[in-house]
């Protein structure tokens, strides 16, 4: 079998590879196994929500709820799902932020305040030989 200059570092790239795609498999699952918990003043509603924003459960601690307005309680309840999906996104993002670039944050992104194409440098970093043979392929002496 005839091997090339470039086989180690192709083997070292797709290794990288498989490591970066078990890292991505653990971010998503620890993402998936998120949720946040928020409870409203004086107790009256108690919200659970998932990362992807899903409401999993919702409690009455105490009898509070019972002397509220049908106004003041769903208001009460839409406000603590807010507070719930923010703290939910938040660890949900904390989750990740090391894996992104600088300045860029989970919530900007997922909320859809930023392009992710604009923190991408337009060609990937590599060693100088490697953008070389992308660019132009093998230039070796048996296939000059």
């Amino acid at each position: 079998m005839s091997t090339t200059p470039y086989d180690q570092q192709i083997d070292d790239l797709l290794e990288l590879y498989r490591t970066q795609r078990e890292e991505a498999v653990e971010t998503r699952r620890r993402i998936s196994g998120t949720t946040a918990t928020a409870t409203a003043p004086r107790q009256t509603v108690k919200v659970t929500v998932s990362a992807q924003g899903e409401v999993t459960a919702v409690e009455f601690p105490t009898g509070a709820y019972r002397r509220m307005a049908p106004k003041e309680l769903a208001d009460a309840l839409l406000t603590t799902i807010r507070q719930a999906r923010a703290q939910a996104l938040e660890e949900a993002g904390a989750v990740v932020s090391a894996q992104l670039p600088p300045g860029v944050a989970m919530a900007d992104l997922l909320q859809g305040k930023l392009d992710p194409t604009a923190v991408l440098p337009d060609d990937p970093a590599m060693p100088d030989h490697v953008r070389d043979y992308v660019d132009h392929g093998f230039r070796g002496s048996s296939h000059a």
